[in-house]
């Protein structure tokens, strides 16, 4: 790759674990055996050319066979044993090949071939040991990687495409390569008191952070369906995070609340603002008149946040990401993924049927990494969402 992050969708992610297929997709990919067999063995086999071109080229006088000996070494890299066996036997055979070309025939000229022969195939035999090493290894950090894998979906407990009125379209990437999992998270739940969104970004990354996005999203499930207002869920959140969470950690988090059709209220806790597309490209940085501070920091900020209401229709696109979005930089330029500006172009149009909110948030995310070479500094996450239902669309907000 350059190196491209695996993206999550919530089409094709649903399960807490992972079937038996997805686990050996992910040895294959790491050790590299999802790439056919004669490309793995080019570079043993470009060696070998390489060994008896520089022996013929140099004419019957020099005697570079023995520089064959590189040919198991590259080959242990790529090869699995078997494969690895028959593609040095080939470079046996090419030993004995240029042995004839440079007429090595006499007793001290033979005794010298033997030598090369026989520390030819001690590197052969140790290589193909070495190959069978790194395929254990490879093997046991898929098998690491598909378990935090099924944790970070068994965490986030990925919604559909459709959640009540509202379709959904998700692109996540997690910054720890090595497990894939991190510290955004996201949560729609259909509640008794309308559709409600959480969108939030712990402070940090890897283990700490899944641990924190756990406390968070555990509260959010149940205060979800006991509160009325959108600010007592954000309350239940704030008092668990102070029990459960260390001091000093903290959690931006964006609420919203879809109720009747035609508007969203929003509740902002020091989180990067949504963005609203509508059917004609318009973009719409939904800022809030008076953010609050994240969660875990309620206690150092008297008084209570406010939400705000806008409006919603139904040819719109609500636009929803962490800072791993927008703080993402250009890999030459550095400068910051220009969200609002690109964003309009891409979600256009896109909020009549689920497959076109997916097809949108697809270009979105290969736009984000295009803009920064395929490599993302900090956990990333796009959601999208629009409506199924249909309605007038208010003429204004209200302060909630």
């Amino acid at each position: 790759m350059f190196r491209i992050r695996r993206a999550q969708s919530p089409v094709d992610l649903t399960a807490a674990a992972l079937p038996p297929a997805r686990r050996r997709n992910a040895l294959l990919a790491v050790d590299l055996l999802d790439i056919p067999w004669y490309k793995r063995a080019t570079p043993a086999l470009v060696a070998m050319v390489l060994v008896a071109l520089a022996d013929f080229l140099s004419g019957k006088d020099r005697y570079l066979a023995p520089l064959m000996t590189v040919v198991p070494s590259v080959a242990a890299l790529t090869l699995r044993p078997r494969e690895l066996l028959l593609v040095c036997a080939l470079g046996l055979l090419a030993v004995f090949g240029l042995s004839r070309y440079d007429q090595v025939d006499n007793v001290n000229d033979e005794r010298f071939l033997f030598g090369a022969m026989i520390t030819y195939i001690v590197l052969t035999v140790f290589s193909a040991w070495v190959a069978r090493i790194r395929m254990r290894r490879a093997s046991a950090y898929a098998a690491v990687s598909s378990v935090a894998e099924a944790a970070q979906r068994a965490l986030l407990r990925l919604p559909g495409p459709t959640v009540g009125p509202l379709r959904l379209a998700v692109r996540y990437a997690s910054a720890a390569d090595d497990a894939r999992i991190g510290g955004d998270l996201y949560s729609v739940l259909e509640t008794p008191h309308g559709t409600r969104v959480l969108v939030g970004d712990v402070r940090g990354k890897g283990l700490g952070a899944v641990q924190t996005a756990a406390v968070v999203l555990g509260a959010f499930r149940e205060a979800a369906y006991d509160e009325v207002r959108l600010g007592g869920v954000a309350a239940r959140i704030e008092a668990s995070v102070e029990r459960h969470v260390p001091e000093g950690e903290f959690t931006t988090a964006l609420f919203a609340e879809f109720r009747g059709p035609g508007a969203v209220e929003l509740l902002h806790f020091g989180h990067v603002p949504p963005v609203q597309v509508t059917g004609e490209g318009t973009v719409r940085v939904l800022e809030s008149a008076d953010p609050w501070v994240p969660l875990g920091l309620g206690r150092l900020a008297p008084g209570e946040p406010s939400s705000w209401e806008v409006p919603f229709g139904a040819e719109d696109v609500l636009v929803l990401c962490t800072d791993g979005v927008v703080e993402a930089r250009h890999h030459h330029s550095g400068e910051f993924y220009p969200l609002a500006e690109r964003v309009g172009p891409l979600v256009r149009g896109a909020a009549g049927t689920p497959a076109e909110l997916e097809a949108a948030v697809g270009r979105l995310y290969a736009d984000l990494l295009a803009h920064t070479g395929g490599v993302l500094g900090d956990d990333a996450l796009l959601l999208l969402i629009s409506r199924t239902d249909q309605g007038a669309v208010p003429p204004g907000g209200r302060p909630g």
